[in-house]
Parts: structure tokens; sequence; C-alpha cells
């Protein structure tokens, strides 16, 4: 077993798509660096990037309506809906430029322009979409939103859900033609294919298993090939974490103070597929519905058309569930093992809160799939079991931490945690997180490269546009970039929307 060190600039952990965007930033903006991807599995875009592990939405909030919240005097707080919208903007400005110096190919690839449709049932409800409509459908950001609660509209929009519907209370949807559906994991090898043409060291099927500072400050990996056991230390000035659920445990081995208290609570996803040319042709757009009471934000039931491989299917979910792994390939062991000292009180302070959720998830993984059926049959009536087979999706790991909001409190979002001298970040958290993938990226940068802004912001404003200009201070650019963007990536259908 050989046990040889080697050194290089910048390690990164994990070839999902959050490690591809900061390699891919930080090969425009010092082209001489070198940098080393570490991934366990034989291939990159496997685990959470991968287009069977999530739901492909390019999140904007245009459709989610987790992200729009009615305050006590009735009126719609859009705050968190027009930042999520401004990070995509940022996303796709970024695949813009690759496509655009042809670092990246044919962008259809891996985006395809996709209507984003909220539906909702009961008076209330309604109500609640009217006023979201009227909040968000005044704002540039969102511009060419449509409503209706008429069914004969509807049955324009989405006849595959409107078939056979028992139309015994209010309904309504929005409709905007400029959502996206992203196949991020061929994203994820179209970036690391174009990495690798830059010099970059990709080592497959290499598994992390310890992480300590070295005496000079810089991070000694200990680096396990899977296959062979043999041994290998990297060390390296800058090191990110980015291992989907895997990265809490790399987080806790690098002993910084600002992992510390911080725990992780895994939910598992299911949806149902179907892939018959006749269903799937009946219906074009990615339709949000509401939360059942109790349920985690990532449990919102969606039905959505999607592209994979160049061909259409339907899915429908995510059914959520428990499974004490951190990673879909990880260990039934993880969650136990995440559990330290100084978490402790955490853990156990967000078991107190969370009973409802953790009562929730147990009744989820008790599903039949005729039960799963029922669900979908509120969305397509005349759904068949036959038509549609289960598909387990990634795993996704929530925050737990102390904050303003009390101990052990589950938070739901990204989260980049970094130590004081820059030196290492960490990944943590789920939606909408691939789909913000640049955006978090550079929020990691200005933490972590604070010396080196000056001289790299010429070519981060070449490569986005609006980079320190918030979007919704600038409509004038909000056209410009919906024009550029749709011009770059082929999504025409944004044109229209320009004034």
């Amino acid at each position: 077993m050989s046990d040889r060190q080697t050194k290089t600039d910048v390690i990164l952990i994990g070839a999902g798509i959050m490690s591809a965007t900061l390699g891919s930033l930080l090969k425009e903006l010092v082209p001489d660096w070198n940098i080393t991807v570490i991934e366990r599995l034989a291939k990159a875009g496997e685990e959470s990037s991968n287009e069977w592990n999530n739901a492909g939405t390019g999140h904007a909030s245009l459709c989610e309506l987790n992200y729009t919240t009615q305050k006590p005097d009735g009126s719609i707080d859009i705050s968190k809906a027009i930042k999520t919208n401004e990070e995509y903007q940022v996303s796709k400005q970024f695949w813009s430029y690759l496509v655009n110096t042809n670092l990246i190919r044919n962008p259809r690839d891996f985006i395809m322009p996709l209507p984003h449709m909220s539906l909702v049932q009961g008076e209330q409800s309604v109500a609640f979409l009217k006023k979201r409509f009227e909040a968000l459908s005044s704002n540039p950001l969102f511009r060419g939103m449509e409503f209706s609660d008429d069914p004969a509209k509807l049955m324009e929009w989405i006849p595959l859900i409107m078939k056979e519907r028992k139309l015994n209370e209010p309904i309504a949807a929005t409709k905007i033609e400029s959502g996206t559906d992203v196949n991020f994991g061929a994203l994820t090898r179209m970036l690391f294919d174009h990495l690798k043409c830059k010099k970059v060291d990709m080592k497959f099927k290499h598994n992390v298993d310890n992480i300590k500072r070295a005496g000079d400050g810089s991070w000694e990996l200990k680096v396990r090939n899977v296959d062979s056991g043999a041994v290998e230390r990297k060390t390296a000035k800058f090191v990110f974490i980015g291992g989907g659920g895997g990265s809490l445990h790399l987080l806790q081995k690098s002993g910084i103070p600002e992992g510390k208290g911080i725990g992780g609570f895994p939910v598992s996803g299911i949806f149902m597929v179907c892939q018959k040319p006749d269903i799937v042709a009946q219906h074009h757009a990615k339709v949000y519905g509401k939360a059942p009471v109790g349920a985690p934000p990532m449990s919102v039931p969606h039905l959505d058309t999607r592209f994979i491989d160049k061909k259409k299917s339907l899915f429908f979910g995510p059914f959520a569930g428990f499974s004490p792994k951190f990673l879909k390939t990880g260990s039934m062991f993880d969650l136990i093992t995440s559990v330290k000292p100084n978490n402790l009180g955490t853990m156990l302070a967000a078991g107190v809160k969370n009973v409802a959720l953790t009562k929730y998830l147990i009744k989820e993984v008790m599903l039949s799939k005729e039960q799963r059926m029922e669900a979908l049959r509120e969305f397509v009536p005349n759904a068949k079991s036959e038509d549609w087979d289960l598909v387990v999706a990634g795993q996704r790991v929530q925050v737990i931490k102390n904050t303003a909001a009390g101990k052990g409190t589950l938070q739901f979002g990204t989260e980049v945690i970094s130590a004081a001298d820059g030196s290492i970040a960490a990944l943590l958290g789920a939606s909408p997180g691939a789909s913000t993938a640049v955006s978090v990226m550079l929020e990691l940068i200005q933490k972590c490269f604070p010396q080196h802004l000056k001289a790299w912001e010429p070519k981060l404003k070449e490569m986005i546009p609006s980079y320190g200009a918030p979007l919704m201070k600038n409509p004038a650019l909000i056209d410009e970039i919906h024009t550029s963007t749709a011009r770059a990536l082929g999504l025409q259908h944004e044109l229209h929307l320009v004034k």
C-alpha cells in the first residue's frame, strides 16, 4: 500500500454541480491554479446532481408557492421569490458565457424551455394564488405571468390534469412561459469535460478519509483509492467540501470552529415516473401545488415534464421518506456517526421540535404504491397504476443549527460554512441548491478570496454582467439579460417578455 504526498492549489471534494461550478469559475479567474477533484464514485454527477435524483426545476420562484408567504395583514411577501429568481438569472448568465465562449456546447442538452405553473383548489387557496399573482406579475422579473380560474382555460393549459376532474370547489392556476427544465446531471458532466480539457486532475473512485490542518496553514487530506486501498496524502491551500450529504462528516473532521454545533437531518424522496408517449404528450409544464400540512418544503407535490437523454417523460412527487443515509450511496450509520458532543444538544432540540415532521416522514415511508397513486390522482384523475413506476430520488440533508429562532432549528435551503481565514469551505443543505449554484459559489469566492476580488472583478463582470448590481434596481438590465441569455441558451420563448 503506497502513501505518497502531492501538493495542489485547490481541492474540490465531490464531482457534483457545486464543484463543477466553482472549478469552472476559478479556471476562468486564475487559469494557472492547479485544481484537483476527488470523487468516490466512478463518474461525475452521480449523486444529488444526477438528473434522476432531483426535479430538474430551474428554481426561479415562478411556480413554487413556498417562496411566497402570506403576512398577517393578508399581503404577500415576495422577497424570497425575488432573491431566488435573481440567483437563477445569475446561473443563466454564467452558462451563457460558457456557451458564447465555446467552453461548453449544445445548451439544449441541459436546458429546455418549459412553462412553470402553480395549481390550487379551494376558495382560500384560490384567493391566495390571485394575491400572489398580483404581487408577482407587476414585477419585471415575473413579467408574462397569467392567472386563470376558468376551467375551460385550464383545460387548454393542462389537459391531463383537467380531464375527468370533478369540479366541486374553485380551482385556479398561474402560468408563465419563461420557465425551464434543467438536466443538472448533463450540465455537471459538460462542465467537468471542459475542466478536464483545462488540465484539472480528476480523481474518480477516490474517497477522502480524513482532513486536517497542516503546520503551514494548508490542508492535508488522506485520500484512499476505493478499488486498491492505496492511500495518498494531498495538500492544498484551499479546500471546498462539496460532497452533498457527505459534506457534514468532512466538515466535522476539519475541526474548524465554524462547523461546531451543526447537525444534519436526512430526507429521502421518491418520484412516480411515466414514460408512456401517449400520456406524456398530454402534459407540457411543471405544475406545482401546495404542500400538505406538516410536510417539509421539499415535499411540495408537482407534476413535471422532464427531458432526459432527449426523451420526454413525466415525474410526479416527491414523496418524502426517511433513511439514516446522508447519500443515496451512503451508509446506514451516517446519521448516528454525525452526532458529536458539540452538536448533541442541537440534534436533541431538533428532535423535540420536529416530532410532527418525523411522524409525517414515517407515514410517507409506509405508503404503498396504490396510496401514492391516490396522491397522484389528485393531480391526474384518470392515472392508472400500470403506467407509472417508482424511482428513488437522491438524499437531502437539511442543516440543523442554533439560530435566533431557537436551539435546534431545521434550516431549509443551501448554506456555505467557511473558516475565518477562508482556507476551507463546505456546502450544506438542499433545494434550491443546483439552480442557484453560481450565486452560491460567488458568495463562497467573496468569503474565501477577498484579497483577489478587486483584481477578479472585471472578469466576473464579463462572465456575469449583473455581478454586484441587484437586478431589481435595474429593469433595463433585466431586459438585457433576458435577451442575451435567451439567445445563448436557445430559450427563444423568453424574448417576447422583453419590452
